[in-house]
């Protein structure tokens, strides 16, 4: 059993998902015990669009929607991690609850909707980290803002400010969280 299995799991399993959500980022971004895991077995890596990718194991969006904390995610072992999703402007996503234990799979529902503190911030984050030259793969995940009656101008708005601050760019047009989102993949 390890440390975090017998230390922090318990108190964790007592808050409510989206406080426990909250835990892990302020965690992570504080960095107490973090230390550099490396995964390096050549039969694991592949290059896929230009990028090497050391193992098939990342981190998708929807964990750090706001571009937080996406060196530690890497310093753990993650071969690549993808931040947001990010809208053009901050929103607070869905009404709570919005996030539900699955504690006999072991997993957790994600109801947010694309709640996060705007492009500004995230975009910042980015750049800094590009400037410090830090190592990893990151991609950028845009959406649309929940009350945009002109999604197009969201993604391009997204797109424009991110790609030069990101390994790879997803265009989120499939989550059921934002109303009516779905309908664009047509």
């Amino acid at each position: 059993m390890s440390s975090y299995e017998r230390l922090f799991a318990p108190i964790i399993q007592k808050l409510d998902p989206e406080t426990a959500h909250d835990a892990a980022i302020g965690y992570l971004r504080y960095n107490p015990f973090g230390r550099d895991v490396v995964i390096n077995d050549p039969r694991l890596s592949q290059t896929i669009w230009g990028l090497e990718f050391a193992h098939p194991v990342g981190l998708a969006a929807g964990f750090d929607k706001n571009a937080e904390v996406p060196d530690a995610v890497l310093r753990r072992g993650a071969a690549f991690v993808e931040v947001g999703t990010v809208t053009p402007k901050a929103q607070p996503g869905n009404d709570k609850p919005r996030m539900f234990r699955l504690t006999e799979d072991a997993a957790v529902i994600n109801r947010l909707g694309f709640n996060n503190g705007g492009l500004d911030a995230y975009t910042n984050r980015l750049r800094r980290r590009r400037e410090n030259g830090r190592a990893g793969i990151v991609g950028a995940n845009v959406g649309k803002n929940k009350t945009s009656t002109d999604a197009v101008a969201d993604y391009e708005i997204g797109v424009k400010s991110v790609a030069p601050h990101c390994d790879f760019l997803v265009v989120n047009v499939s989550s059921p969280n934002t109303p009516g989102l779905r309908d664009l993949q047509g």
